[in-house]
């Protein structure tokens, strides 16, 4: 007899896990079910694992390394090259040390006789809940490849929605930087030598000139204290949006951002909509499939809603209805399912829901930047005319005291 760690679905929606004597996963599984609980992964126990569900957090590398990996083994697995040999050509084409290796002892573990799914599931910073259950599903119904090249759509489209909003955000920012720092040089270095101008004549200064003068003076004096409320007020903001209330309350604020969080709201739907497309399609349970799917979720307001939604689809409301009334997501989601639920097509209806959120999403970051970048241009110029008007104007009134 073996011990298994499991992580199941209880009927309150919650994630239980623990471990589990047995003499397979098979019966581990059944003996979850009679306890009512729904399992979703039982196996070795994985890494670091934690009492729920968790997505791997990816860096840049990380997530190309996966999508690499997902391509080539769909590639291969699809031109009929065995499971074993798809793994070790892979892990000679990888060109990253450190996931080579990863690649090698998910084969190693494979030839020491368990399965795909519990040699990527030994692995949870690369491979999460979703990639290991869809691969269990593959290898339960014998349509490896075909999951794989899911796996491989799944993982190209979030990562392409990613990299858009991520290009399509760099140039506000830094245009938003480089404006303030300029306004910053201006009033630090620039200001500071016209103002000796003034500093032996009794002639009065414009106000403008004044003005300028006085908030140059503010800048240079108070630089130090300012930058340091600004680094604090960084950290307390980061440390407490770290904490459970604290990002339950930053996740509700930024959708309600005007321009910005309707695009957040979108991208969180086409990701939930993508995600359980691919695992309702792979004959994933569907409370199985939200809990994995809401995992993929960077909304914890939004995510957190899921569970009232699993509830209700146990409950046999399907799951439209109990997603119009969770309310988290934008009407047509519920509508585009209710269709789905009736023609029998709600994988598909799915990943045409996916679709049109990750259009939508586009279109309002094209939205957003197209009004947020003529803003930063129109304030940076104001504040740079401001005070070059205001030098002007000094310049001025010392030629009208000479004449």
């Amino acid at each position: 007899m073996a011990t298994f760690f499991f992580r199941a679905v209880a009927s309150d929606g919650k994630v239980r896990t623990g471990s589990l004597g047995a003499e397979n996963e098979k019966l581990v599984a059944r003996e979850l079910r009679k306890q009512g609980l729904t399992p979703i992964y039982v196996g070795v126990a994985p890494k670091s694992a934690s009492f729920e569900i968790k997505l791997p957090r990816f860096t840049g590398g990380r997530r190309k390394d996966v999508l690499f990996f997902t391509q080539e083994l769909s590639t291969l697995l699809n031109s009929s090259v065995p499971l074993d040999r798809a793994l070790s050509i892979t892990g000679e084409l990888t060109e990253r040390k450190s996931f080579q290796f990863i690649v090698l002892d998910v084969l190693r573990v494979l030839k020491s006789g368990r399965s795909l799914a519990d040699s990527l599931a030994a692995h949870p910073d690369y491979f999460g809940d979703l990639y290991v259950n869809m691969v269990r599903a593959g290898e339960a119904s014998g349509a490896l490849a075909v999951v794989f090249e899911r796996l491989a759509e799944f993982e190209r489209t979030r990562d392409d929605l990613r990299n858009y909003i991520i290009s399509s955000m760099i140039y506000p920012a830094l245009l938003a930087t480089v404006g303030l720092a300029s306004v910053v040089v201006l009033l630090t270095f620039v200001v500071p030598r016209f103002a000796t101008i003034f500093q032996d004549s009794t002639m009065k200064m414009p106000l403008p000139t004044k003005i300028m003068l006085d908030v140059s003076d503010v800048v240079r004096r108070s630089w130090l204290f300012a930058a340091s409320t600004l680094l604090g007020m960084i950290v307390s903001w980061r440390i407490y949006t770290r904490t459970a209330a604290g990002r339950l309350w930053w996740d509700s604020l930024r959708i309600r951002i005007p321009l910005l969080g309707d695009a957040l709201l979108k991208a969180e739907t086409a990701r939930f909509a993508r995600a359980m497309g691919t695992l309702v399609a792979n004959t994933v349970p569907l409370v199985q499939s939200i809990a994995i799917a809401a995992a993929t979720l960077n909304n914890k307001r939004i995510a957190g809603a899921m569970s009232g939604v699993a509830q209700g689809v146990k409950r046999g409301e399907g799951i439209a209805a109990p997603l119009r009334k969770a309310a988290v997501f934008p009407p047509l989601a519920a509508h585009l399912l209710t269709v789905g639920e009736e023609t029998g097509r709600l994988d598909q209806m799915f990943h045409r829901m996916a679709d049109i959120y990750e259009t939508d999403t586009r279109a309002s970051i094209k939205r957003f930047t197209a009004i947020f970048e003529p803003a930063v241009i129109l304030v940076m110029g104001l504040l740079i005319g401001a005070l070059i008007l205001s030098m002007l104007l000094a310049i001025t009134s010392i030629n009208d005291v000479q004449v």
